[in-house]
């Protein structure tokens, strides 16, 4: 069983190989996104929830290469972006040379950020399947705390923890069958992977995560000084799941007669008094 710290260094090893493919890949579609044709990728939700980011400083944590980072910056706000893999952060800096966008990319695990830059942003930003790579959920409210502004806000829409808790092999849509861990745990979930979500072709690869509760997560953000302005539970998920099946608009929701329902994406806005 590796220690946190070998399983996050195997993922970045991991990330540093699927940043290399997912840059060509046909999931990520850069061509468009450089030229114009699909030049925001942040969903209309966020950006309502968020509001406006014109003129506005904006941090966002495990940003793979960049390309919701530049998002936020083809709506107005000055962006950073951080991730711990060096191929992504190198192919951020490349895509924003390419769109023509002054923007900075930090090489830095979240825990170690404090360490590697300077100054408070009036939004800190994650998003969508992040957060299940960080070991500990309490160790990364502060960080993000740390870095958000007086008066300042986090952003954060993630899959929700109740989603993690089934079992994602040999289920058809609508099996729910418990097999993971709701609260945090030290030893990582150890998987072997077939490839990414995007296509890259590491068969064979081990992917380490770990799970922690929407109580863990929400009291650590308020431990760490910030206020809960709300917290929004969706029906969807914004990528494919086996015990999902695909709606119209492309989210992932349980299959149409399903008995009852859950939460299965969230959001959540928390903000540091002025």
């Amino acid at each position: 069983m590796p220690t946190s710290e070998e399983a996050i260094e195997a993922n970045r090893r991991l990330w540093n190989e699927w940043a290399k493919f997912h840059v060509g890949s046909e999931f990520y579609d850069v061509a468009s996104f450089v030229d114009g044709g699909d030049p925001i990728r942040i969903d209309d939700y966020e950006r309502e929830e968020v509001g406006p980011v014109e003129g506005k400083t904006l941090l966002h944590l495990q940003c793979h290469f960049g390309m919701d980072t530049l998002s936020w910056a083809r709506l107005g706000a000055r962006v950073t972006g951080v991730d711990f893999s060096t191929e992504a952060i190198a192919a951020a800096r490349n895509l924003a040379a390419q769109v023509g966008i002054d923007a900075t990319f930090v090489e830095s695990d979240v825990y170690g950020l404090p360490n590697a830059l300077d100054g408070q942003f009036d939004i800190v930003y994650t998003s969508k399947g992040v957060l299940g790579w960080l070991p500990r959920i309490r160790p990364w409210a502060e960080v993000a705390a740390h870095f958000v502004k007086p008066g300042g806000l986090l952003y954060v829409t993630e899959v929700h923890p109740v989603t993690q808790v089934f079992a994602d092999e040999g289920v058809q849509p609508g099996e729910l069958r418990l097999h993971y861990p709701y609260w945090e745990h030290e030893a990582p979930i150890t998987i072997t992977v077939e490839g990414s979500y995007g296509g890259a072709p590491t068969a064979g690869w081990e992917e380490h995560g770990w799970d922690h509760s929407m109580g863990e997560i929400l009291t650590a953000l308020v431990d760490a000084g910030l206020r809960i302005e709300f917290l929004h539970e969706f029906d969807f998920v914004s990528w494919p799941v086996p015990f999902l099946v695909k709606s119209e608009d492309g989210r992932y929701r349980l299959p149409p007669g399903t008995n009852g329902q859950l939460p299965l994406f969230f959001s959540l806005k928390a903000t540091k008094p002025a």
